[in-house]
């Protein structure tokens, strides 16, 4: 689809604007073919988010922001985002609404006669899986959500219904995708800031484990601190989150893990450009860092699972493990520490995730959906 084709009409729906992680940064991309379409999201902090969002205008969830406290504690809420995302009432003109869901979004309900593309970063976590992750191992408390989450499960493949076309961030979420709604589908890979993220040949790699990631449990940094206790491996932390706490406390005494706090973004290039490896040991549905950190020239020891399979080459840009415990990612930095990489390589494997390719992409997949 030439850029004089693209429609009018177009609505985003998003789940919520409350920073610039990997979703927003989608949001943003392929906002900027629509500068003027409207966004629905069930919060919304403008603060947290890029110039080209803000120029949208953003209609938060009107139901929500009346709850005392939603803004602070908004995951609280979760049962409420189905009703609130439903109650959204999009412009009769709308051709095309375009959601970019990971959790509710999906389930807007499109105006009469236009198409509905769902960009799916997941079906929704909390209700398919990794309850543990965000709830915790409390049996009280995971026994009494149960039924909440069963609810959730059923409106959720339910109001797949609604999407005339789904597009997923990986083959690893399309699986998913089909597993829980049935439903097939393409994948569009999401873009990643290649042009930002770059080699530079003066930049030394120095004898440094590197983590830049959300300090959040599923994302197991608890793994890469362990490791790094049994090996005396530097370790450098670039991030913050609701885990923070209990990490530092993992990490205390140990003088060869730093906590870098939340550096900005040619901070992070920095990092990236002079790290030995980037650790990545959780699982990701596709994981934009990895992939920033190779068109660095870093390589990456990462958990043998999810989007990481589909980002790097096994012993050419990183090495993967396969279980989830200090000693195997000890045993993969050790082979990551005798092997030599190739930063060129390794940067030429990250340019499969470019800005460009991720438009042309959504802009065939908008085309299939209006040709219906």
């Amino acid at each position: 689809m030439k850029k004089a084709e693209l429609p009018d009409g177009v609505a985003f729906v998003h789940d919520w604007l409350n920073g610039m992680r990997g979703g927003e940064k989608c949001l943003e991309a392929l906002g900027r073919k629509w500068p003027d379409a409207p966004v629905y999201t069930l919060l919304y902090r403008p603060e947290c988010v890029s110039e080209d969002i803000r120029r949208h205008p953003v209609e938060a969830s009107a139901m929500l922001a009346r709850i005392p406290g939603f803004a602070s504690h908004y995951r609280n809420f979760l049962p409420l985002f189905p009703r609130a995302v439903e109650a959204f009432e999009l412009p009769e003109w709308t051709r095309l609404v375009i959601s970019m869901s990971h959790c509710v979004a999906k389930g807007v309900r499109p105006p009469a006669g236009a198409k509905h593309l769902c960009y799916c970063f997941t079906p929704m976590r909390y209700a398919w899986g990794l309850q543990e992750e965000y709830f915790g191992r409390n049996p009280l408390k995971r026994a009494a959500l149960a039924p909440v989450l069963a609810k959730l499960r059923s409106w959720d493949k339910a109001s797949a219904a609604r999407v005339d076309r789904f597009v997923a961030i990986s083959e690893h979420v399309r699986r998913r995708i089909e597993a829980c709604y049935g439903r097939e589908t393409d994948v569009v890979f999401p873009p990643v800031a290649t042009d930002f993220y770059t080699r530079d040949p003066a930049a030394l790699r120095e004898d440094f484990a590197l983590v830049v990631s959300a300090l959040v449990p599923y994302k197991r940094i608890d793994l890469a601190i362990a490791a790094c206790r049994a090996n005396g491996k530097r370790l450098k932390i670039a991030g913050t989150g609701s885990d923070e706490k209990k990490l530092r406390a993992l990490a205390e005494g140990a003088p060869n893990i730093t906590f870098e706090g939340r550096p900005g973004d040619e901070e992070i290039r920095a990092l990236y450009r002079t790290c030995r490896y980037l650790l990545f040991p959780g699982e990701e549905d596709f994981g934009i860092v990895p992939v920033e950190a190779q068109a660095c020239g870093a390589p990456v020891v990462a958990f043998r699972k999810g989007g990481a399979l589909e980002t790097i080459r096994e012993d050419e840009t990183g090495v993967f493990f396969g279980e989830q415990t200090p000693e195997a990612l000890c045993e993969a930095m050790e082979r990551a520490d005798g092997m030599i990489f190739d930063g060129a390589t390794i940067r030429r494997n990250a340019e499969r995730f470019t800005e460009a390719r991720f438009l042309a992409g959504m802009e065939e997949q908008i085309r299939r959906t209006l040709e219906g």
